[in-house]
């Protein structure tokens, strides 16, 4: 019975996705720039490789004959991809606390100090490092300062500044796919500037070499060229980007929506189940209360 109880536990170190290949893994909602770049770069190479192996189009030539800024919008594309997927493994792995139970199944259990390690040691029957999860550490950080907290609300306020810092640290998560999501609409649009820089340059070039109408038609083929280049760069990386943003913006209401039951998951389960006891300084307002009878 314990092997399958330690078998079936929670395990960050062993379910967390980066870890799974031997990277240290970011904690918590954090990732990694090493196993999503390594990803987005794979990726990258196998996306050229199959597209030499296509008949010649204009999608072909779209990525292959536009300059080094498509080569460029590719690979941010793919790793910026990979650091929201990994962020959406992470997601799932820290919402799986959220359905089991840490309170014993006595319907008129209460919490207090005297009962906190029947909640501590449920904690530690589900996972083998409750720290490593974002709600287990909310709770077990609160209980430990139960007996200096003076009254419920202290234990609200408590879980409330925790879900704060949470936050905060959410934002700071999305810095490197905020900074690439920026980079590659402007890598389209130096390619913009790249291909009518040749473009114009061409048709200079044209305009000063060639007297006759009959040598000038062919030798405009230079000229548009330089002017696909101009626009499908920035076809290409707004393409790309609005893509990513739209996922971005999807991965990070996931992470609020897990937050937001995080919170709401220590109110049901722990602020709702504190009582006051001897072993918990009575609030003022309940002293009065008892004053007054």
């Amino acid at each position: 019975m314990k092997n399958k109880i330690a078998q079936g536990k929670l395990s960050w170190r062993r379910d967390d996705f980066e870890r799974r290949f031997g990277f240290e893994g970011g904690k918590y909602l954090k990732v990694g720039a090493i196993p999503s770049c390594l990803m987005g770069a794979i990726c990258t190479v196998l996306f050229y490789v199959v597209l030499l192996y296509l008949p010649d189009s204009a999608f072909k030539e779209m990525f292959t004959n536009r300059g080094w800024t498509q080569y460029a919008v590719v690979g941010l594309g793919f790793w910026t991809f990979f650091l929201l997927w990994i962020k959406t493994r992470k997601i799932k792995l820290q919402r799986k606390p959220l359905k089991l139970a840490i309170l014993p199944d006595d319907p008129d259990f209460v919490l207090t100090v005297r009962t906190v390690d029947a909640v501590t040691n449920k904690i530690a029957q589900n996972a083998d490092s409750p720290k490593d999860f974002i709600v287990y550490r909310r709770i077990v950080q609160t209980l430990s300062n139960l007996r200096n907290l003076g009254q419920v609300a202290d234990v609200d306020a408590l879980f409330r500044s925790q879900a704060e810092q949470d936050e905060n640290a959410m934002e700071t998560t999305y810095s490197l796919i905020s900074g690439f999501l920026w980079a590659i609409p402007i890598l389209g649009f130096i390619g913009t500037v790249v291909g009518l820089s040749s473009a114009i340059g061409n048709f200079t070039g044209v305009l000063n070499a060639s007297a006759d109408m009959s040598e000038l038609t062919p030798a405009l083929k230079d000229v548009t060229a330089g002017l696909s280049t101009a626009f499908e760069t920035t076809l290409v990386a707004l393409s790309v980007a609005l893509a990513l943003q739209l996922f971005s913006t999807f991965v990070r209401k996931s992470e609020e929506e897990l937050l937001d039951d995080v919170s709401d998951y220590c109110a049901v389960n722990i602020v709702s189940k504190i009582r006051v006891d001897k072993g918990l300084p009575v609030a003022p307002q309940e002293k009065s209360e008892e004053d007054a009878r």
